[in-house]
C-alpha cells in the first residue's frame, strides 16, 4: 500500500474520521465536524447529513429477530468468545482514516476496541489513531465529549458542548425542584425478553426529570430480572425503552404473548400507566441527545410542568395499554 502523505494526527481538526458507535457520530457532529466523517457504523442514523456515508460494521445477529431470539444469539456468540459485530476491513483500508472513534464499554452494544485493534493489525494504516470511549455514567459521557474534541484538535469545543449539555440538564432539574412535584416511581425496562432494567447513566438521568428509578437506582450495569421482581417493586409507571429499538419496534415486541403476559402482571400497566420511549435514538446513546432524553422523560412524566417537551418529542413516545 502507498503510505499516507502528510498524515493528519489525533489533534488535527482536518483529520479524516471514522466512527464505529452511533453516539460518537453524534458527538463529532455536535462539535461541528460532521464534514470530517468519512465512514460510520451500521447503526448511525443521526444527524441526517451522515446517512450517505460508507458503513464500516455489521451485526452478526439478525436485528429483525424477536427480543428473545436476539438475546439467545448474542449470548451464544459471546459464550464462544467471538465478536458480536464484523468490521469491513477492506473499506476501512480504502478510506484510510486518521482517527477511528470506538468504545470499550460494552461488546454487545457496538464495535469494541478489541475489534478495531484486530482490524488494524491486518491493515496498512500506520498513522491511524484510535480514540476509545468508555461511557458508564454521566461523568464519563462528559469526559467523552472532551476526549473526542481533543482527538480532533478542537478542545475548546468539547468544553462548550459539555457546558451546553449540563445547562439543558440543569434547566430540567431546576424546574422539577421548584415545582415541588413528588418523584414518580418508575421501572426503566431496557430489554423485554428477558426483562432487564436499565443501568448506566439512566439512574442518574431519571431523577433529573422527576423520576425515582426502582430496582436499579444507582449508576452501573443493567439488571436482568423476572416479571415477578418488577411486580414486587410495584412501580407507579413503567417505561419501556429497549436498547436499539424505536417506538414502533418496541410496540411490536410488546405483542409477544409471553412479554404481554409479563407486562400485564404489573399494576402500572393494568392501570394504563405504561409509556414506550424511543430508546434507540435517545436513552441508550451516551451522546449529546441524553439532554433530549431528560426533556422527553420530563414531558412524559410531568406533562403539566413540561408541555413544550411533551409536544416537541411527540413522535418519540407512545402509551401502551
Amino acid at each position: 500500500m502507498t503510505p499516507v502523505t502528510s498524515p493528519a494526527t489525533a489533534g488535527d481538526a482536518s483529520a479524516r474520521v471514522v466512527t464505529l458507535i452511533a453516539s460518537a457520530t453524534e458527538i463529532v457532529a455536535a462539535l461541528g465536524l460532521a464534514d470530517r466523517l468519512v465512514g460510520i457504523s451500521h447503526e448511525c442514523d443521526h444527524p441526517p447529513e451522515v446517512l450517505g456515508l460508507p458503513r464500516l460494521s455489521a451485526p452478526k445477529v439478525d436485528p429483525t429477530m424477536s427480543s428473545a431470539a436476539i438475546d439467545r444469539g448474542v449470548r451464544e456468540i459471546v459464550r464462544d468468545g467471538l465478536s458480536v459485530y464484523s468490521v469491513n476491513v477492506e473499506e476501512l483500508q480504502r478510506l484510510r482514516p486518521d482517527v477511528i472513534v470506538t468504545q470499550d464499554h460494552c461488546e454487545v452494544c457496538a464495535v469494541s476496541l478489541a475489534d478495531v485493534e484486530a482490524s488494524l493489525c491486518a491493515l496498512d494504516l500506520p498513522h491511524t489513531r484510535v480514540c476509545t470511549l468508555h461511557p458508564s455514567v454521566l461523568a464519563d459521557v462528559r469526559r467523552d465529549f472532551r476526549e473526542v474534541a481533543r482527538a480532533l484538535g478542537v478542545p475548546e469545543r468539547g468544553n462548550t458542548l459539555v457546558a451546553d449539555f449540563d445547562g439543558r440538564l440543569e434547566a430540567v432539574r431546576e424546574r422539577v425542584s421548584r415545582s415541588g412535584v413528588e418523584p414518580v416511581r418508575v421501572v426503566l425496562l431496557e430489554w423485554l425478553a428477558p426483562p432487564m432494567v436499565a443501568g448506566g447513566w439512566m439512574p442518574e438521568l431519571a431523577p433529573i426529570a422527576g423520576a425515582r428509578p426502582l430496582i436499579v437506582d444507582k449508576p452501573g450495569r443493567f439488571s436482568q430480572v423476572g416479571w415477578a421482581d418488577v411486580a414486587t417493586a410495584d412501580p407507579d409507571v413503567v417505561l419501556v425503552l429497549p436498547c436499539g429499538f424505536d417506538v414502533a419496534r418496541s410496540l411490536a415486541e410488546l405483542e409477544d404473548l409471553d412479554v404481554a403476559r409479563g407486562m400485564r402482571s404489573l399494576r402500572a400497566v393494568r392501570e394504563e400507566r405504561c409509556h414506550v420511549l424511543d430508546g434507540n435514538a435517545y436513552f441508550n446513546r451516551p451522546g449529546p441527545r441524553l439532554a433530549d432524553s431528560a426533556e422527553l422523560l420530563a414531558g412524559v412524566l410531568h406533562p403539566g410542568l413540561f408541555p413544550e417537551y411533551r409536544e416537541r418529542y411527540a413522535g418519540a413516545w407512545a402509551e401502551w395499554r
